[in-house]
């Protein structure tokens, strides 16, 4: 029996494929409130990620990724030294932000979130792109992630309260990931 479970889980890591993120056609943003009457968009441009999908069941098997905190970009250099401070990020004591899958259940994908040496399960909102041939032979897939987290949850305590009222940063955070792969070739 032990054998036979074995040769099964086998099987489905060979059905597989491994994907390579493909950082050109790929974007890992967020967005949060500021002052309480906007929003501040901004991303990391700095990531890899391990991915295995199945195109026969349409799932993954693995899906894992690793940001460079330091790779921070909101489109202000101030406003990116200070997200790269000990207020926010902390980058040089924690100069990575991890996630690593769980599980997926249709189209939810469960895992865990590690930012600023906090770990905590989230789950992200998957929109399914689509896996292509592309015109030079290559095999692409295609999805979105999103999620909403509660910045304070991972240490990212910093704010201001404002003197109309309200904080100058809002507590949720929403996670947006496009991500565009390319299958690698299987070693034999």
């Amino acid at each position: 029996m032990k054998k036979l479970v074995l040769m099964f889980f086998l099987a489905l890591s060979l059905m597989a494929g491994k994907y390579s993120v493909d950082e050109s056609h790929s974007n890992v943003g967020f967005k949060v409130k500021h002052m309480m009457i906007s929003s501040v968009t901004g991303s990391f441009n700095s990531y890899s990620g391990e991915i295995e999908f199945d195109e026969k069941s349409k799932s993954f098997k693995k899906l894992n990724g690793v940001i460079k905190a330091s790779s921070i970009d909101t489109s202000s250099e101030k406003r990116d030294t200070h997200l790269k401070a000990p207020d926010f990020f902390d980058v040089k004591k924690y100069p990575e932000i991890k996630f690593e899958m769980i599980k997926q259940k249709g189209d939810k994908i469960y895992g865990n979130l590690t930012m600023r040496g906090v770990t905590k399960e989230i789950k992200l909102e998957l929109d399914m792109g689509g896996v292509i041939k592309d015109p030079w032979g290559k095999t692409r897939l295609g999805f979105a992630l999103e999620a909403k987290i509660d910045r304070e949850e991972f240490g990212l305590t910093y704010n201001k309260i404002l003197e109309a009222g309200g904080i100058a940063v809002g507590k949720e955070v929403k996670l947006i990931i496009e991500i565009e792969a390319i299958k690698q070739k299987s070693k034999k």
